[in-house]
Parts: C-alpha cells; sequence; structure tokens
C-alpha cells in the first residue's frame, strides 16, 4: 500500500565484489566503533552501535532523510547484517549511499553507489517504481563492524515518519534529529515504550535511546514484530495547513477520499459484465455474492505503483479492461461494480498484521486495502451466515470484505483481518473501526469416524471431517495448488502422525473449489497393531487421529502475549466396534475446562459393543496477555493428557 525509506535486510552474493582496501572509514563510524559492550546472550547475532535518522523538513514541504548505521556481527548468523540497503522510487533523489567495513583483523574496506545491485523489492508487480539499492560489504564476519550511510530527498505524500528504534538484536544508541522550518509544528506518538521528550540542540529536535534490548524471536506465537517492539511517529505539518489534515484518523480518511474521489466511474463493459453476472440472481445478496467473487478470482493480483499509485489506485474501467491490481485495485473496480447494483461501499485501509494499527496513533504506515459493503435495509442478514457483519454508528450495517484473499468468501473475514484496528474512509471522513473477532462457530471442523477394531489388534474404517470458515480456507489453499498424488502424500502425512504402519486406502475431497460450501474429506484406512494386547487384555486409545493444541510455548522468561490463529469449534467423535467377547474393563475420565482463552470437554462411554469418545475444543481468543498464560499453559496440558489417555479392554467372562 504505502512507500517510504525502509531497511531491508539481505542475504546477497556477487561474482565480483568492488571494494577499496584503506580508503578511510568516517570518523562517526570510528566513533561508534569504540562503544563498550554489554554483556548478551550467547546467541546474539550482531549488535546495532548506532542508527541514526536526520530528517529535515523545508518550507515547501520536502524533506531530506539522513541515515547512518553501524553495526557489530557477533557470530555466523550476523552475516545478514553485511547487506547495506535503501529503498526509493522515481519521486526520490537518492545520494552520498556508502558502506564500509572494519574486519576482525583491523583492515578496512569502502563500496560505493556505483558498485550497488538495483531490485525490485516486491514479488507480486507488474511495474513498480519501487527500488531497493544494495550493497554487500566486504569482511562481513563474526568480529567485524559493518556500516553505511545515505541520503534521500523527496516531497511525501505523507508528512510522518516511522522511527523503529527497537530490533531483534540490541542497539546500544539510536539517534532520530528533526529540523523543521519556521512555522512548523510537530506531534509524536510513542508504541511500546514509555513517551521521551526531544533535546532542543542548535535549531533541532533530538530524541536519544541508549542500551535497547532485543525483541525475543525465539518465543513461539509471539505477535509481530511492528506490533512488540518499540517505536515512535511523528507527523510534521505548517501553520499554514501542510500535513495538518493527516494528523487525525478524520483527516487521513479524508484525504483518502479526495485521493480516491474520481477512480470509481464505470465503463459500459464494466456495466455490461455487472448485468451479465447479476443475471438471473433473485436476491441482492445473491448479486453481491457473484461480484465479490469476480473481484477475488477474476482479477488477478498484480500491481503496478508509480509514484502516487503507492496509495492512490487505478481507474476502474483500466482495472476492469486488464483484469489485474493491486488490493486498493480489486476494492475500487468491486466498489463501481456494486454502485451498479445499487450498493454502497467504503474503503478501509488496515494492516496485514493483527496489533500493528494502535487506536491512539493516527498513521497511514498500514500495508493493505480491502471494503466495507453497505447492506440495505431491504436486505435481510444473519450473523450466523455473515460473521463479518459490522454495525457502524451512522452508516448501519456494513460486510466487511477482503477483496484479494481469493479463498474467504464474502460474508467472512481472514482470522489476521480480525480483533484489529482499521481506518475506514466514509464519504465525509475517516472513521477508526475496531474489527471484531468472528465467533467460534464460523470455523468449524467437525471429525467423525467409524472404525472397527479386530482381535489381531488391527484397526480399520472411515474417517470423515467437515470443515468451514478459515479451517476449511486454509486447507483449500493448500489443497488447490497439489496435483492428485501430492493430495493423497498429505492424507498419509496427516495419518503417520498418529498412526504407524498404516495403509491409506482412499482419500476423497469434496467441494474443493466450491468456497460457499463446506469441505468434505473422507479417509479409509487399515492399522496394524493399534491395540496393544496385555495377557487378554486390549489397551486401546480412543481418541485415534488428531490433536487440538498445535500451540506449545515456555513460559519462562516470556516477554509477549501468545497470538493464536483464529476463532475455531471443533469436534472429534470416534466410534470403535470392538472384538466379539470384550467388554471395557476401564474407560479414561471425563475432562471438561472452561477457561477465558477457550474451552474443552471429552467423555467416553461403552454401549452395545461400541467405544465411543467425543470431544470439543473451542478458541474464543486469539491474543493472549501474559497475565492468562500460566492457566493457558495448563490448559493445554490437560488436553495433551487427554489425548494420551487410553481404555482398557477385557474379555467377557
Amino acid at each position: 500500500m504505502s512507500k517510504g525509506t525502509r531497511l531491508l535486510a539481505v542475504t546477497w552474493s556477487w561474482g565480483l565484489l568492488v571494494a577499496s582496501a584503506f580508503a578511510g572509514v568516517p570518523s562517526w563510524m570510528l566513533d561508534a566503533s569504540r562503544t563498550a559492550l554489554g554483556t548478551y546472550p550467547a546467541d546474539t547475532r550482531a549488535v546495532v552501535l548506532l542508527d541514526e535518522n536526520v530528517t529535515t523538513v523545508r518550507e515547501n514541504g520536502e524533506v531530506i532523510t539522513s541515515y547512518r548505521r553501524v553495526v557489530k556481527i557477533l557470530s555466523t548468523k550476523g552475516r545478514d547484517f553485511g547487506t547495506a540497503s535503501v529503498h526509493y522510487d522515481t519521486e526520490t533523489k537518492l545520494s552520498n549511499f556508502k558502506a564500509w567495513s572494519i574486519a576482525a583483523d583491523g583492515q578496512q574496506y569502502e563500496v560505493k553507489e556505483k558498485d550497488a545491485l538495483e531490485i525490485t523489492p516486491y514479488s507480486g508487480e507488474l511495474y513498480s517504481d519501487n527500488r531497493v539499492k544494495l550493497i554487500k560489504i566486504p569482511a562481513a564476519e563474526p568480529g567485524a563492524i559493518v556500516g553505511f550511510e545515505y541520503e534521500q530527498k523527496q516531497r511525501p505524500y505523507i508528512w510522518q515518519d516511522h522511527w523503529f528504534f527497537q530490533e531483534d538484536v540490541p542497539v546500544k544508541k539510536a539517534r532520530y534529529v528533526l529540523l523543521l522550518p519556521g512555522g512548523w509544528e510537530y506531534k509524536m506518538y510513542w508504541r511500546n515504550y514509555s513517551e521521551q521528550q526531544p533535546v532542543a540542540m542548535g535549531g533541532s529536535l533530538v530524541w536519544e535511546l541508549n542500551d535497547l534490548p532485543a525483541v525475543k524471536t525465539d518465543e513461539d506465537y509471539r505477535p509481530t514484530l511492528q506490533a512488540v517492539a518499540g517505536r515512535m511517529y511523528v507527523s510534521y505539518f505548517s501553520t499554514s495547513g501542510v500535513g495538518k489534515q493527516q494528523t487525525s484518523w478524520e483527516g487521513l480518511g479524508s484525504w483518502y477520499n479526495g485521493l480516491t474521489a474520481d477512480r470509481r466511474s464505470p465503463t459500459t463493459e464494466l456495466q455490461r459484465k455487472v448485468q451479465d453476472l447479476t443475471a438471473g440472481k433473485s436476491t441482492t445478496l445473491d448479486k453481491i455474492r457473484v461480484l465479490t467473487a469476480f473481484a477475488q478470482r477474476d482479477v488477478r493480483y498484480v500491481a503496478i505503483e508509480i509514484g502516487i499509485g503507492g496509495q492512490q489506485p487505478h481507474r476502474a474501467g483500466e482495472i476492469f479492461a486488464n483484469r489485474y491490481g493491486d488490493c486498493k485495485d480489486k476494492a475500487t473496480v468491486l466498489s463501481t461494480m456494486l454502485k451498479e447494483i445499487g450498493i454502497d461501499s467504503y474503503y478501509v485501509i488496515i494492516d496485514s498484521h493483527r496489533g500493528v494499527v494502535a487506536k491512539d496513533i493516527p498513521t497511514f504506515a498500514m500495508n493493505h486495502a480491502i471494503i466495507a459493503i453497505r447492506m440495505p435495509d431491504s436486505v435481510p442478514t444473519d450473523a450466523s451466515q455473515l460473521p463479518a457483519l459490522f454495525q457502524h454508528e451512522t452508516l448501519g450495517r456494513l460486510v466487511i470484505f477482503d477483496p484479494t484473499d481469493d479463498a474467504t468468501p464474502f460474508g467472512q473475514l481472514p482470522p489476521h483481518l480480525q480483533d484489529t484496528y482499521a481506518l475506514l474512509a466514509t464519504p465525509e471522513k475517516g472513521d477508526l473501526i475496531h474489527i471484531p473477532l468472528h465467533v467460534p462457530e464460523t470455523s468449524r471442523r467437525q471429525r467423525v469416524a467409524t472404525l472397527q477394531l479386530g482381535l489381531d489388534g488391527v484397526l480399520s474404517g472411515e474417517l470423515r471431517e467437515v470443515r468451514t470458515g478459515f479451517l476449511a480456507n486454509r486447507s483449500r489453499q493448500s489443497l488447490i495448488a497439489m496435483a492428485a498424488n501430492e493430495r493423497v502424500k498429505y492424507a498419509e502425512r496427516f495419518l503417520s502422525g498418529y498412526l504407524t504402519g498404516f495403509k491409506l486406502k482412499d482419500f476423497q475431497v469434496e467441494n474443493l473449489e466450491n468456497y460457499e460450501k463446506d469441505l468434505i474429506f473422507s479417509i479409509k484406512f487399515d492399522a496394524p497393531n493399534y491395540a496393544k494386547n496385555m495377557g487378554g487384555m486390549m489397551l486401546v486409545r480412543p481418541r485415534v487421529v488428531g490433536t487440538m493444541v498445535d500451540a506449545s510455548f515456555d513460559l519462562k522468561d516470556r516477554k509477549y502475549p501468545v497470538e493464536l490463529d483464529g476463532t475455531s469449534a471443533e469436534t472429534d467423535e470416534f466410534r470403535i466396534t470392538v472384538p466379539p467377547g470384550y467388554m471395557v474393563d476401564e474407560l479414561p475420565p471425563a475432562v471438561a475446562a472452561d477457561i477465558a482463552p477457550a474451552s474443552y470437554k471429552s467423555n467416553s462411554e461403552f454401549k452395545d459393543n461400541v467405544l465411543t469418545y467425543r470431544r470439543e475444543y473451542r478458541v474464543k481468543q486469539v491474543m493472549i496477555p501474559l497475565d492468562k498464560l500460566k492457566e493457558l499453559h495448563g490448559f493445554y496440558g490437560m488436553i495433551a493428557g487427554d489425548e494420551r489417555s487410553a481404555a482398557v479392554l477385557k474379555r467377557a467372562q
């Protein structure tokens, strides 16, 4: 969605490296190289000795950014810091891009911009003026110190800087300097760090932070780095009005409405396509469904971004004619088509990672665009059928929809776009909304197995599984990309996690490409030696396949919340007909627990020669705070114990 200056960690190699030895490392890098290191964990890859950003704003709104960075490499895993990078585009003047290194033996090297490699940074772009220049820094080995600098000049569309001062390695010194012309002001916003006031130095505002700890990267199910790392946003604006509009959510929405005002004009061809697609559809909901499916699957995701094209969509007629576009383009063509059947819709600007957007920090630093579709009063809506239904205080019923996600049908949202904040660009202004979680029953997995146990311990039969919601969508995305023989291997990999020496007899998938229907699996198999014979008794695990809990985490020194995939409701029922002449001697105890994030219950029974095991697992929350993790850890342990439990069969007297 948005463009700007970003750092890129890239591992690269050139057949020929041009570097000058003894070229004279600059004094600022030598000063940083003398920084005394602290004591760090043994697995620390590197330490950032200096990360400095100087932003100079001119009276005409032009912005000059000067950047310097120095890193001490501590281990071979830190070699990726040996690539200097800078993003830019055709509206950015880049200068003074150089890199240096001080090898472990003291040898010094210099590489200049003429020796840099230029690449396009993002996949899925047919054409973009986004570019990255990369410099491979020599001698980037353990013990070396590497550094680089550059200067950029641009006139931004958004007058805001993002200072990301905390990283996945320790930072000794981070500095942000802001120089504003007379009559300009600023607002600062801090995230995951206590607010720090700047020091005025010679007309500049200077923020400096020292000895910043690394963000722990070894914590399983941790939120994305941008959601937990310390950072500061600075919005700057003139008293004459430049940039002022962009210091509030309302203003950002108004700015985006102005940017997109002329984008949604239909062409004759587009109007004709809407008529063709909706012909024979008797209800408004059916018409909406066919148009949303068209935007998802008939308009390919391909980006062409030049200049303001990073934020401004192309015109609807152009998108429709080409049948491709990026996220904001797909939202634009869909909005235009919906208007042809009398349905209003609005842009929703969002980040694809939960927790990145904070409600008290107005910013356009989000990477995705989706759409809010307004449901007329005449259209009946069932919240159970449209879990992405959102009640807006002035616009009424809105269905939030992602035209880019071709596996998630109208009425649903992928989990990563739930329980998060987004900017709704209403006709008059912008409105920050919180998109709620879907209820667990939106994503169901119902597994039923009808099985027979032989006297020889062989377990055989059929397992049938029905999936809805994101549990179905996630599996669809994997299976559609597979050939038929790969799908068989998919089933075999599933069984191999729970059964040894099994034979897969059949595997069928229903409704694989019918996104509006349940996804259904059917597996037939034989599993020898499933029951363990022990002197006239049989030991049988009634939970045959599947585990309810994939997440595992260590509580020791945990710093961040646990983020789960999404809400869901999963049930298992295994019916095992036991051999004639056997009865149950012992059943696993029933289990039940209900905590804020999730609930679980299971029970076993024996009736009419059939051992039946049933259980239900519901995930109700996806972001679990630190103070709830001990309870969740114990809850997971209880489930694991239940999954290992066994029934004891004995011969009838």
